[in-house]
């Protein structure tokens, strides 16, 4: 949202125009604090031990996609702050995706998903996306329940921060809690010299808030007893009563945002005083009241958001440009400025199995989307965060919010978002610093894509201000040769990578003494990463989740239930098709290969279903590869990796960990990775193989052997990896069921039917949702998201019959 500085004239109302204190302010917050926020979109809300989490990321820069950033951390954490995954994600437009793979054998607890771009790491880390993350594992000793406890706490906020003698205030009461709130609950206001007597009485809204209206006397001291429908109660004091100062009273409509400001016992009543409303971060409203009054009016028109929704703030300063009161308020409640997918065709069944598409429309002003199609069972609850709450509420507030999508969807009640946000506080600035003066700290630059500095060394020696040839080759595409010159540092640096193949690079240095020599002899490159991740310092937010015990039989929710099923039938795909590689290696003639497997391979590595990888006798261009574990990524049916903590590639074998063996000797990953790919003579991937089951064998070599590969593509000091973006995996849409007797599913029960993050409008396929219903759905919520180029929104969440 482009915001536009409006100045109105009414009555008493004029525009600043004097270079004051404020003045100097507005423009140090409009160079200096423009900041990022993140919502975070995954297939499904909580997740079983095993299961894919499936992720898109939105970046805005206020309420419009962000330019500002192109690379994004997203990082898996378990309850103690062990990270267990994390992705590098590139933006486009603001816009990501990716996935986690979940260990099957992860503990039952709640996880974290924490998300930010390395230009948020220059704020308060508080602003930085924790999404909560419950996931489920049958075989567990623990078991995550929701709290039954309500341990919650009350605080009072009068409107616009005043409490001032004989003017009506509006009042806010905000409950907050680590736990669950209480469903309902109520209070009255009373006078603390009479407590048995009710000033007024109040309902909440939800489970955040209520409010109420008072008009404060002199020398009253007012309390709020509060009690929730299980009995609880408590009393907080409200402010003490001033005689003096000025009461702000706001009210937004469609036509816009009223303010009214009553003064009393000022000295030159309200003259000279200014008000500020603000705009993510930026000027959208100013005006200076020229005469002697105590009340002054004025209706801020909606043209400064350009029509579109957000949260205005309204700040209020005295003829000495002090601060005396703020207000946060919602442009067009109730109003949302949403659009809603064209769709043009749709074929909609509900037989288990059957194909179902829905077409949208070629001609629209949206040509990207973001689509989810899950099974709608009628039984879920309200969800409780969405990208439009995302966007407009949370993604700018450090405090907990329960269930804030509530606040935007189809009833929603204004009042009590009103409400809300009398009691929230603008955080992102303090007007005090901004007033002296002060501007954050920005120690890390938005930069396009990601940089990497490469150290070139030869004979041990630093390589300054010289000549050197790097060179560069991506994925199995053909290398480039391109020339720099290092630095008075002896760097080198290679900007604006944006690849999600690994990149090789190679070190070479022309020198007249060195005739005869291969070119790479005595040289070392190392390549160091620019954009980095950051440690997370703080504490991870509250939770309605507890673990306690498991029994001697554990209950499983259904969704649970049929996510572990789901997974199974996955499994015994991915098991035929390990089968049917296996059955094409079986009957072959004997070969060099085979003869090194004997000579290597004791009989307890020997297994009729394995792979062999022979990098004495054949050439295996290792290169592009850290180490032998990274090579195998793809490279045999069944095997996948995961990094650990340590960033190395753990194997998997049809979803469990597979033990590794260094010339049949038990290791780990860690020594693995820093063994020299040059030293490999073979590696061997069993699956259920005897007393071994499932593991990858490393064999190094023996004697006189010699590998195959070509010197070019040995990994040598002279060369480097680096990784880059990673590439999400691609969401399968076929059916499951399959002619084939060993792919037999006999029950489907996927609850994601159709994730697709990145749909396109293209000149030549026009934009179709399309996936296969599992074996129990009858209806189905599809949510579709998308930007034009002008950031308007397209939020549409339907169900479909």
């Amino acid at each position: 949202m482009k915001n536009i500085c409006c100045v109105l004239l009414l009555s008493i109302v004029q525009p600043v125009l004097a270079q004051t204190k404020l003045e100097k302010a507005l423009t140090n917050l409009e160079n200096n604090y423009e900041q990022e926020k993140v919502y975070l979109l995954t297939d499904k809300p909580q997740y079983a031990a095993g299961d894919k989490i499936w992720f898109k990321s939105f970046v805005f820069d206020g309420y419009s996609r962000s330019a500002l950033s192109t690379t994004l951390f997203v990082e898996l954490y378990n309850a103690d702050k062990k990270i267990i995954d994390w992705k590098t994600i590139l933006l486009t437009n603001g816009e990501g995706s990716g996935d986690f793979q979940l260990k099957d054998n992860l503990p039952e607890q709640v996880y974290f998903i924490r998300a930010y771009t390395p230009y948020m790491t220059n704020f308060n880390e508080d602003f930085q996306i924790v999404k909560t993350i419950p996931v489920y594992n049958p075989n567990s000793t623990e078991s995550l329940m929701v709290s039954k406890s309500s341990d919650w706490s009350a605080k009072a906020f009068p409107e616009g921060g005043t409490f001032i003698s004989g003017i009506p205030s509006k009042v806010a009461v905000r409950l907050s809690g680590n736990t669950s709130l209480p469903e309902n609950w109520s209070g009255k206001v009373v006078d603390a010299q009479n407590p048995n007597v009710s000033i007024t009485t109040f309902k909440s809204f939800d489970k955040n808030v209520a409010s109420f209206k008072i008009t404060p006397a002199s020398g009253k001291k007012y309390q709020v007893i509060i009690q929730d429908n299980a009995g609880k109660s408590q009393t907080i004091d409200l402010p003490q009563v001033a005689d003096s100062g000025i009461g702000l009273e706001v009210y937004s409509s469609k036509e816009g945002i009223k303010y009214t400001l009553k003064g009393v016992n000022l000295k030159q009543q309200l003259q000279n005083y200014k008000i500020v409303g603000t705009i993510n971060n930026h000027l959208a409203y100013k005006a200076n009241i020229k005469q002697l009054t105590n009340e002054a009016t004025s209706l801020i028109p909606t043209k400064i958001s350009n029509g579109a929704n957000g949260i205005l703030q309204l700040s209020i300063f005295d003829e000495q440009d002090n601060l005396v009161a703020q207000r946060l308020c919602f442009i067009k409640p109730g109003q949302l400025k949403l659009e809603k997918a064209e769709i043009v065709a749709q074929n909609i069944k509900t037989t288990p199995r059957s194909f179902n598409s829905i077409d949208l429309s070629p001609e629209s002003y949206f040509k990207n989307y973001t689509v989810l199609v899950s099974e709608d069972d009628g039984t879920q609850k309200p969800e409780e965060e969405n990208l439009l709450s995302g966007l407009w509420l949370t993604g700018d507030f450090t405090s907990k919010i329960d269930s804030p999508a509530q606040y935007f969807s189809k009833t929603a009640n204004t009042e009590a978002l009103d409400a809300l946000l009398i009691s929230e506080k603008w955080q992102r600035f303090d007007w005090n610093s901004v007033l002296s003066g002060a501007a954050p700290a920005i120690k890390t630059n938005s930069q396009p894509y990601l940089s990497y500095k490469i150290k070139p060394i030869k004979n041990g020696s630093l390589l300054i201000n010289t000549s050197v040839n790097l060179i560069l080759r991506l994925g199995k595409n053909e290398p480039s040769i391109n020339q720099f010159i290092t630095d008075q540092n002896g760097y080198a640096y290679l900007n604006n990578i944006n690849y999600d193949e690994p990149l090789d690079v190679s070190l070479f240095v022309n020198s007249e003494s060195d005739k005869g020599s291969s070119g790479t002899d005595n040289l070392f490159v190392t390549v160091e990463p620019l954009v980095n991740p950051t440690t997370f310092k703080g504490n991870f937010p509250g939770t309605k989740y507890t673990l306690v015990k498991s029994g001697a039989t554990k209950t499983l929710s259904p969704s649970i239930s049929r996510a572990i099923n789901t997974q199974k039938n996955n499994k015994k795909i991915d098991n035929a098709d390990v089968q049917i590689e296996e059955v094409k290696l079986v009957g072959k003639k004997q070969d060099p290969k085979e003869e090194l497997d004997k000579q290597l391979s004791s009989g307890m590595f020997s297994a009729m279903n394995s792979t062999i990888f022979d990098f004495v006798n054949e050439d295996q261009h290792v290169a592009g590869s850290n180490n032998i574990l990274d090579w195998l990524q793809g490279r045999a049916a069944g095997l996948t990796f995961q990094r650990n903590s340590s960033g190395v590639n753990v194997p998997y074998i049809r979803g469990q960990q597979a033990k590794l063996y260094l010339d049949e000797t038990p290791t780990d990953p860690s020594m693995i990775a820093n063994l020299p790919v040059s030293n490999i003579a073979m590696v061997k991937i069993l699956k259920g193989a005897g007393l071994i089951g499932d593991a990858v064998a490393i064999y190094t070599m023996k004697g006189n052997m010699k590998s195959k590969n070509n010197e070019k593509d040995t990994q040598k000091n002279n060369s480097s990896i680096i990784k880059g973006y990673d590439k999400p995996s691609e969401f399968p849409i076929e059916m499951l069921d399959n002619d084939d007797p060993a792919k037999k599913i006999e029950n489907d029960t996927r609850e994601t039917l159709y994730w697709n993050p990145n749909l396109f409008d293209s000149d030549y396929v026009p934009p179709r949702i399309k996936f296969f219903n599992n074996d129990s759905a009858k209806q189905y919520k599809v949510l579709i998201i998308s930007f034009d180029e002008d950031d308007n929104i397209l939020y549409d969440q339907e169900i479909f019959k």
